[in-house]
Order: structure tokens, then C-alpha cells, then sequence
């Protein structure tokens, strides 16, 4: 099932056992993905472009829950964590930080980075070697660490 589907499916299931938070978060996605969709006219979205709009909104509700923390807005913060809990389910399952280092060695090793200044090259590659299922946040510490 693709992924639209399946988020068309939780909205219905949502809406029948009266789940109105997560009725929310999901409108929420699909407004967001329907977004892309019309930025991307005329051609149609893809499955990929549908992950990078879930992921995206994965990365605010986290900024989000950084922020509102600091400030002190816990009513705002348990808003955000449970909107990020609906989200994280239509993620690819995410990588551990020790199988991020092993692919960031493995990579570097790969294009011969040597400094800081090879990260970009370096980044994108374990981007898509991880194919989504690592974070980003922490692949640059990692990539800044063995590289420095």
C-alpha cells in the first residue's frame, strides 16, 4: 500500500473511533502533502517527494518541542509530542547512532574525505545510502567528528 493510502486509511479509521488528535495530525499531513503536490504541477508527486513532506514535518514538530520547552509551554510541548508520535509511524524505521558511524566510516573512506570542507560530498552520499533512515542532525555530528 502506498503511502497516501495509508494515510488516507488512518484518517478514516481516525475519524470512526472519534480520535481527535490524531484526526488532526493526519489533516495536517495531508494538507501539507497536497501542498507539495500543487508546487509540483504539472508533474504528479512521488513516494519519495510524499517521505521528504512527512519528514519535514517530523523535523518542525521537534524544533518545535525544543523551543516551546525552553520557554516553559508544556501544554504546547505535549501538543507537539503527540502530533510527532502520529508522524514518526509512516517514517522508515530509523537507524541507531553506532550503525550511522559505521556508514559514515565506510563512506568516508569510500570518497577519501580527509577535512571539514569534504562534508558535503560526504553527507549526501550517506543520505542516500541510508535511504531515509537516519537522522540528518545526527549524521552531520557524526560526519563533523571524524573529520575534524
Amino acid at each position: 500500500m502506498e503511502l497516501r493510502d495509508k494515510i488516507a486509511a488512518d484518517v478514516k479509521a481516525a475519524m470512526i473511533a472519534k480520535e481527535s488528535a490524531k484526526l488532526g495530525a493526519l489533516r495536517m499531513l495531508q494538507a501539507a502533502i497536497k501542498n507539495r503536490e500543487i508546487d509540483m504541477r504539472p508533474d504528479p508527486i512521488t513516494p519519495d517527494e510524499v517521505m521528504n513532506v512527512v519528514k519535514k514535518l517530523v523535523k518542525q514538530r521537534k524544533e518545535s518541542i525544543e523551543q516551546f520547552q525552553a520557554a516553559g509551554r508544556t501544554d504546547l510541548v505535549d501538543q507537539e509530542t503527540a502530533e510527532l508520535k502520529v508522524l514518526e509511524v509512516y517514517l522508515p524505521a530509523q537507524m541507531g547512532r553506532e550503525q550511522i558511524e559505521a556508514l559514515v566510516t565506510e563512506v568516508i573512506a569510500a570518497l577519501g574525505a580527509k577535512t571539514v570542507k569534504d562534508m558535503g560530498p560526504v553527507m549526501k552520499e550517506v543520505i542516500a545510502k541510508s535511504g531515509g533512515a537516519a537522522d540528518n542532525k545526527v549524521v552531520s555530528e557524526v560526519i563533523k567528528s571524524k573529520l575534524s
